[in-house]
């Protein structure tokens, strides 16, 4: 073999490593990007699903507790009604940062819908718990949302559910989300 025939070779042979990377990569931002919401930063109904199939396994393995808050935002009809949908949207991101920042690295926040949120806590029980939706209570009530100079106010009932032994995670938000509903016709 001729050394430009060697030369082509070896070419060739960094050119198919460089696609086969960038396929790769294009192919991990496109799981990534399921696992998602388009809108905020949060996982979506699917992700957070695979995010409570892998706390529920861990809490099955290693006898660890964890703590479901389903959150249905109060208030949210009021900014898309007054201030736009654009605003409805800057909402919604803006609770999908709060809830965020406010996690540990082993805990989950997904947006389940419209103006539904959950958060997943490891390690964690009823009265972690009602700690943490209480803190995001008055945050959001404390802070509200401000779009164009205007404030509207924000709120939130959870629904808090710790894993009994649960092992479908549908069932789990679905007992979360029924806790909220009992939260809210309360309030």
């Amino acid at each position: 073999m001729t050394d430009l025939a060697t030369l082509d070779l070896h070419a060739e042979l960094e050119r198919l490593r460089a696609e086969v990377e960038a396929l790769r990569q294009r192919a991990e931002a496109a799981e990534a990007a399921a696992d998602h919401d388009v809108l905020t930063p949060a996982l979506n109904r699917r992700g957070f699903v695979q995010a409570l199939n892998r706390t529920m396994a861990f809490c099955t393995r290693y006898g660890s507790q964890a703590v479901l808050l389903y959150l249905d935002l109060d208030g949210f009809k009021g900014v898309n009604d007054t201030l736009g949908h654009a605003a409805g949207d800057a909402a919604l991101i803006h609770v999908a940062n709060l809830l965020m920042a406010n996690v540990r690295e082993s805990d989950a926040v997904g947006r389940l819908g419209g103006d539904e949120f959950g958060l997943v806590m490891l390690n964690a029980g009823l009265e972690a718990g009602r700690e943490k939706a209480r803190r995001l209570t008055e945050t959001l009530e404390r802070d509200g949302f401000t779009w164009g100079g205007e404030t509207a106010k924000l709120g939130g009932s959870f629904g808090i559910r710790v894993w009994s032994g649960q092992m479908d995670a549908e069932a789990w938000m679905a007992e979360a989300d029924a806790a909220m509903w009992v939260r809210k016709r309360g309030r």
